[in-house]
């Protein structure tokens, strides 16, 4: 709080706080000392937030909701006229000198590396990344050492058009002159307000750093270091002005940068404010670059710096969670939650990568992650994000009909990794375990043909009360469906196959009659047959092989199959390997692993999380208990999907112990590859494990529905979201369930309870069985 202690405690002043705060707060006596209001005038001019006469509780709090706290807080209280404006002065001269600003380390918002690893680093930097406008910056420190790599990347600018051709790699605009290189250091990513400090650790004047991309003024980087004024210099021509940029036939990177210095007490900073614009068809010129800095540059390093505090805490305001009794997967939820936010842009189209902009793995190809772990999270985070990556299918819907074409099919069949113009650019080699092996997914994984279908129909429920799709979007559906009908074989008995092909369990390959995707592409048939653009005939047509598409349902055994012939495999259990989750193929090599029943993810499961409705009734237990000892979550996304299905089966505590899997990927690099980037579908997965698995939550003819569940280590759960164009709310704890939302909106619970719903009074509450 005040006088640089924390917000608990209450020391005496000094007039020497170290640090640059971001807010001030005084009482009425305090703004009547002589001298005290023009210091406080000139600091609110300068970037500073200025509180004066409130309760200190209230403007405390308010403060917090913008990351302000602690150590950034200064206040005027009870000091001498003397002493306080004493310290207002010392506050103008350090936001005048340009000194680097504090951060407020509150654990359940910080992200904290210690020390300088190389063997580390690169992870660092994709934890680190930040992003706005649909540029990001990863979290490279500012000397650029030989052991990192750092990137500038854009929302889908790629190099080219081919398999090894992934986003193309940006100006790089971190770099600073800096000598030596530091040593030791702790970073912070302070996920509420969306800044990167860093502090050297050791030096007697260390060299300190904030970074932050910029959502007030989208495509704008903020960077400002400092060090004794030995150690760093300018890094920009005469003029401090430097434009930059890279470029191909497929589009383009541009930055602009204005930089400037400044020296106070032996302490020199550098302050550099970087506009990055993008194109995806030429390299682009400095000119929206160029206006981009000049509102930059008039706004002042500080001043941005609050924009951005603010429009965080709008962020958080609208989409959050909290879990009081779990600070640790609280922490790694809101992480998640941070990079699936950093997916936002304003393009009419959004390319989403399977590491995001975070690194460039996988060569920046779109995936089936997209479009079912990403979606739906962004449905409810950011509607128009969600909208942007529909639309980013359907700009591509003319390049899946021509491969439907040229493989003698109807309609349109979308590729497994998609790109710059939606050819498949899967490659054709890789390696696992060190072994050269082929790559068959682009040429036999089509279930991505109906999860984009499936994705722009989610899209549509949970954004538009009608539920109803564009015109555009039910051509998509309709030509995908198409597809299938022209994929299928009819056996003389009158049932419908689908043969030779991978599901997302990537450990057994050419298989028939795959579970998933045969129920994906029963559904999309069924789905599409209900539009009205369909002819009668061709409705009856659908329907009737929807209905002849086998499921690999065992009405015996009470579980689905995943596909023809598994269960005539070696009865192998993951943890007669190893404890997942494990890459079972390089451990045991994939010869063992395809004769065997361990499979990569929940391959028949993500029928249940997807489509319930398709799944045999009952059955969702167990497929559970027959499936989980023989997924050895191999995939990022296992986890995370596993845990929602379990959250759906009552089993919360399994549930919970797979998210907190899912939520260490990253943050503990568990597959070796955080390096390449953050894998964005394992955050997806994890916030959907929250609101459509604990809570329970579904959109049905344009209500919402409940049903929350907790695990025993949970007391509570508060979690906010975005549903029907509505803001919403939910608190639930053992006995109550409290929903609020921003206008009118039906909320009904999914099953029967002892737990008591209120709701506001914009809720409508439309009981359930029972209730």
């Amino acid at each position: 709080m005040a006088r640089g202690t924390p917000v608990t405690e209450r020391s005496p002043s000094t007039a020497e706080l170290g640090h640059t705060v971001g807010a001030v707060v005084v009482d009425r006596r305090g703004a009547s000392m002589p001298g005290v209001r023009p210091r406080l005038r000139r600091l609110r001019d300068l970037g500073v937030r200025v509180l004066v006469g409130r309760p200190l509780p209230a403007a405390l709090e308010q403060l917090d909701r913008s990351g302000i706290a602690g150590e950034l807080v200064l206040v005027i209280g009870d000091e001498p006229p003397d002493t306080a404006r004493a310290l207002l002065d010392e506050q103008i001269a350090r936001v005048l000198a340009r000194r680097v600003p504090g951060i407020c380390v509150d654990p359940r918002w910080a992200i904290v590396e210690h020390g300088v690893d190389p063997a580390r680093h690169r992870v660092t930097e994709s934890l680190f990344t930040v992003v706005s406008g649909g540029i990001g910056i990863r979290g490279s420190v500012e000397e650029a050492p030989d052991f990192g790599d750092p990137l500038v990347l854009a929302t889908g600018i790629y190099v080219g058009t081919g398999p090894d051709d992934g986003l193309l790699p940006g100006p790089d605009v971190i770099d600073v002159d800096l000598t030596p290189p530091v040593i030791a250091d702790r970073r912070i990513l302070d996920l509420r307000t969306g800044t990167l400090h860093r502090t050297e650790v050791g030096a007697d004047r260390p060299v300190r750093s904030m970074r932050f991309a910029s959502i007030a003024q989208p495509g704008l980087l903020a960077v400002r270091v400092e060090a004794a004024d030995d150690r760093i210099g300018p890094c920009l021509p005469t003029g401090g002005e430097g434009w930059e940029t890279v470029g191909t036939a497929y589009g383009g990177i541009g930055a602009l940068a204005h930089e400037e210095t400044h020296q106070d007490s032996g302490i020199r900073s550098v302050e550099r404010l970087v506009a990055v614009d993008s194109c995806r068809s030429s390299p682009p010129g400095p000119r929206i670059a160029r206006r981009r800095l000049d509102r930059a540059t008039s706004t002042g390093f500080d001043h941005l710096l609050a924009q951005q505090r603010a429009a965080w805490a709008r962020r958080w305001e609208r989409v959050t969670v909290t879990v009081p009794d779990d600070p640790e997967t609280e922490l790694g939820l809101r992480f998640a939650l941070f990079h699936l936010w950093q997916l936002t842009d304003d393009h009419d189209e959004l390319a989403v990568g399977a590491r995001g902009l975070t690194g460039n793995g996988y060569a920046g190809h779109v995936f089936w992650d997209a479009d079912v772990f990403v979606l739906p999270a962004l449905v409810t985070i950011d509607p128009r994000a969600a909208a942007a990556m529909v639309a980013y299918r359907v700009h591509r819907l003319p390049t899946a009909r021509a491969r439907a074409r040229a493989e003698g099919r109807e309609g349109a069949r979308f590729p497994w990794e998609s790109a710059y113009d939606g050819r498949d650019v899967t490659p054709d080699e890789g390696y696992v375990g060190g072994e050269e092996v082929p790559i068959l997914t682009g040429t036999l994984e089509e279930h991505i043909t109906a999860d984009v279908a499936w994705a722009a129909v989610h899209h549509a429920a949970w954004t538009r009360p009608s539920g109803r799709l564009t015109g555009a979007e039910s051509t998509l559906v309709r030509e995908t469906a198409a597809y299938w009908a022209s994929r299928l074989a009819l056996d003389p008995d009158g049932s419908a196959h689908i043969r030779d092909v991978i599901g997302p369990d990537e450990y057994h390959e050419r298989v028939d009659d795959n579970a998933f995707t045969n129920a994906m592409a029963r559904w999309n048939l069924r789905t599409a047959a209900r539009q009205w653009r369909v002819g009668a005939a061709t409705r009856r047509e659908w329907l009737r092989l929807a209905d002849a598409l086998v499921d690999g349902y065992d009405a015996d055994a009470g579980i689905h199959e995943q596909f023809a012939g598994y269960s005539g495999l070696e009865p192998l259990l993951v943890r007669d390997l190893a404890e997942p989750p494990v890459a079972a193929d390089v451990l045991a090599g994939r010869a063992r692993v395809a004769r065997s029943q361990v499979i990569k993810q929940p391959d028949v499961l993500m029928i249940h999380h997807l489509l319930p409705g398709e799944a045999a009734p009952g059955s969702l237990a167990r497929d559970l208990a027959f499936y989980a000892p023989r997924t050895a979550h191999g995939s990022s996304l296992s986890p995370a999907a596993m845990a929602l299905l379990h959250a759906r089966a009552g089993q919360a505590d399994a549930a919970l112990e797979l998210l907190r899997i899912s939520l260490r990927i990253d943050l503990d690099d568990l597959g070796g590859t955080t390096s390449a980037g953050v894998h964005v579908g394992a955050c997806g997965g994890a916030w959907q494990t929250i609101v459509r698995g604990f809570l329970g939550a579904a959109v049905r003819s344009g209500r919402l529905e409940l049903d929350p569940v907790l695990p025993s280590a949970w007391g509570s759960l508060e979690v906010r979201f975005r549903c029907l164009g509505r803001d919403v709310r939910v608190r639930a704890d053992r006995e109550t369930v409290a929903v609020d939302a921003s206008g009118p909106l039906t909320v009904r619970p999914r099953v029967a309870g002892a737990a008591s719903w209120s709701t506001s009074s914009r809720v409508r509450f439309s009981g359930g069985p029972g209730a």
